[in-house]
């Protein structure tokens, strides 16, 4: 059996889900129910479920208050939500499930069957840290993880990203420099509608911090505000231009 709490602030959400997944959902056991940020991470603390059900928007707050909350999240999740169409997105990057509300019952099914065939080497807080930071992207800032915890950093002030294998060099308008053990590839897509391009393999760069492009034969050179000269590469090119207007 899946041990599974329900966590909404709104009583007849919990009445409807909690009446689908006992009549479509037989793996599932209900071992708890909250309706808030206290009484959620509490409810977690003493049942140490399997999966969570939870609702973005908790009032006060959100279901992301109960998370940061906790040691460790260590069980799955699969939001209940009627959020933002950004959010959704986020949720799919960062491979963790959802459902949006009015809850559909097949979608409901598929869900927990997803849940019943993943593999326990998928680790859910390093999901939700990368769900973290699609999130975060939303609102001008990223969190980057660091061998001592974390750094918040605006947007604004990262000049470029650099591949380095399964890693990542953050340059920043500060002259400081972060390594991330990460690679290019989910950095272009978290940041691709944020100002972001991808200019050669090696290379993502913030549109705000050009100062001069050059054409060449095949691609072209950019100059970056803190004095950088890059390769665009031919292939990148078109999309460099279309995303500066030109």
């Amino acid at each position: 059996m899946i041990q599974t709490i329900l966590i909404d602030d709104e009583e007849n959400a919990r009445i409807t889900l909690r009446g689908l997944l006992e009549a479509f959902c037989p793996e599932v056991e209900i071992v708890g129910e909250a309706d808030s940020i206290k009484s959620g991470i509490a409810v977690i603390k003493e049942k140490e479920p399997d999966l969570v059900f939870l609702d973005i928007r908790l009032n006060p707050g959100s279901g992301f208050d109960i998370l940061q909350a906790l040691d460790a999240v260590d069980f799955e999740i699969i939001f209940v939500t009627a959020y933002n169409e950004y959010a959704i997105r986020a949720i799919r990057f960062s491979a963790l499930d959802y459902l949006q509300k009015p809850v559909d019952v097949d979608e409901l099914q598929a869900a927990v069957e997803r849940l019943a065939e993943k593999h326990k080497a998928e680790k859910p807080a390093m999901q939700l840290e990368i769900f973290k930071d699609a999130l975060n992207a939303q609102y001008g800032r990223i969190v980057l993880p660091t061998l001592e915890g974390f750094v918040v950093v605006e947007l604004k002030n990262i000049i470029r990203c650099e591949a380095d294998r399964n890693y990542t060099h953050f340059f920043l308008d500060t002259h400081k420099k972060l390594t991330i053990s990460r690679t290019l590839k989910v950095y272009e897509e978290l940041l691709g509608e944020n100002g972001f391009v991808r200019i050669h393999q090696s290379h993502l760069i913030n549109l705000a911090q050009i100062r001069e492009y050059k054409r060449r034969k095949k691609g072209g050179i950019l100059f970056l505000a803190d004095g950088t000269e890059l390769p665009v590469a031919e292939s990148r090119k078109d999309e460099l231009m279309r995303k500066l207007g030109g």
